[in-house]
């Protein structure tokens, strides 16, 4: 891959939706979190959470390299005892005084492993930094679906125990939001992969967690198709979908189809995206010609772009659809972002940062 090529690519993945600070549409206000970390986790060990030690690896992530001295960023580590006591660093964005929520932001399928985490590809420290409130961001978890895997993968991203349901769930946040002198309002949100493990995570966990916001995911996973699309992912981390929730269908595999258990999430605040998978204008070669890329190397990054992104984006966007129907058949309320146009790729999932935060705020301070 040439030079030229992976600049432009990198400037596909960079390139800034347009900054829009939307207020959400007013839904019926659901009713607040009422468990605690502590009721939570029951008897579950617990996370040790302390400073993020800086080792090889994590001074070769780009978020560390970007943020490392930025002071607007704590850089911790958290254990897992369910994971044989693996250490995972957070990325926290803290509210800056004590009382405050706490929102849990999780990466997509390469994460930070493959310098594709929400610090190093958006706004998001930029954005928060005022907020006074905490973002946490597990900077760990590639190709995992943040789920708790039913056998130990041996794949290039994925080894060992997988339990990462139970970290997130069980293990981290007492600790975690004890340091920070957090108040027990919570919201997870999470993009692409992540995005139907958000609505997992609060449908198991129903109390604990004030809003949820999935961004251009696909909640359906324990149907045919749908199942496939979950093993395109994990294939990427060396594994097969059969190791993390069985066969298509099985038992597990269905208790973590969003679709399936959507009456879980009545009573939690949702903010729901997705584009078409038509080609937006930050798509297209001619925004990149004009700024300055080789016409050929825009040229053939963006088909790749558009025919790639759009295909996923368009499967996306016909999830996102599905579960908006099973919600309104339910009378759960939402907040929708249905983009006309847009490819499975980080203007969309910029912009979502933004106009998720309605949501979210009214979950933490309209009740």
């Amino acid at each position: 891959m040439s030079l030229n090529f992976r600049r432009f690519r990198s400037a596909v993945v960079t390139a800034s939706a347009a900054a829009i600070a939307a207020t959400a549409a007013l839904v019926p206000t659901a009713s607040a979190a009422t468990l605690t970390p502590q009721q939570v986790a029951g008897n579950a060990p617990q996370s040790v959470v302390s400073d993020l030690e800086v080792t090889p690896a994590v001074a070769d992530r780009t978020w560390f390299q970007k943020f490392g001295n930025d002071p607007r960023v704590l850089k911790l580590q958290a254990t897992s005892p369910a994971m044989n006591g693996r250490v995972v660093p957070l990325a926290v964005i803290p509210a800056g005084e004590p009382g405050r929520p706490t929102i849990y932001l999780l990466n997509g399928a390469g994460g930070a492993e493959q310098q594709q985490d929400w610090l190093t590809m958006s706004q998001l420290v930029d954005f928060y930094a005022d907020k006074k409130v905490n973002v946490v961001v597990p900077q760990a978890g590639a190709f995992s679906y943040y789920t708790d895997w039913i056998s130990e993968p041996n794949g290039a991203y994925l080894k060992g125990p997988q339990k990462w349901e139970t970290f997130l769930t069980k293990e981290l946040p007492g600790p975690l939001e004890a340091r920070l002198g957090a108040n027990n309002k919570r919201a997870i949100a999470g993009m692409s992969m992540s995005a139907g493990s958000a609505f997992s995570l609060a449908q198991h966990n129903q109390g604990f967690y004030d809003a949820v916001g999935s961004f251009a995911g696909c909640g359906l996973t324990a149907y045919p198709l749908q199942y496939e699309f979950v093993r395109v992912t994990v294939n990427r981390g060396g594994a097969q979908p059969e190791q993390m929730w069985g066969p298509m269908g099985s038992d597990t595999n269905r208790w973590n189809d969003a679709f399936m258990n959507a009456e879980q999430l009545r009573g939690t605040e949702l903010y729901i995206s997705s584009a078409s998978g038509l080609a937006a204008e930050q798509d297209l070669p001619g925004y990149y010609i004009q700024r300055g890329y080789d016409p050929l190397v825009s040229t053939i990054g963006s088909a790749q772009l558009i025919i790639e992104g759009g295909i996923i984006e368009a499967a996306v966007n016909n999830c996102t659809h599905m579960m908006k129907a099973q919600l309104d058949k339910k009378g759960i309320p939402a907040d929708y972002n249905f983009r006309n146009t847009g490819t499975h790729s980080w203007p969309g999932w910029r912009e979502d940062i933004e106009k998720s935060w309605g949501t979210f705020w009214r979950a933490f301070y309209a009740k």
